[in-house]
């Protein structure tokens, strides 16, 4: 029972946050698939480690898959805009 819980607030806490970002990056004037692939590889961890829950896949293939899409999120971090603060 409470996995299920625990992963119905994931989800929901996914979806909110997705829709903070879109509507800042909206506001902000940000259009672009390369400023979104950050976000959206910190995101497909999220749902990654989610998913090696569920189908019980907790080994060195959720591993590998969590750590290229940390380097690919930090890689394309390039392309975020700077912030004018």
């Amino acid at each position: 029972m409470i996995p299920i819980i625990l992963s119905i607030i994931l989800l929901i806490a996914l979806a909110f946050s997705i829709s903070v970002v879109f509507k800042k990056r909206k506001k902000a004037g940000i259009t672009g698939i390369k400023s979104a692939l950050t976000p959206i590889c910190l995101y497909l961890i999220a749902v990654t480690n989610l998913l090696a829950y569920w189908f019980d896949f907790m080994g060195l293939i959720n591993w590998t898959i969590i750590v290229i899409l940390l380097i690919l999120g930090a890689y394309f971090m390039k392309y975020m805009p700077a912030s004018e603060q």
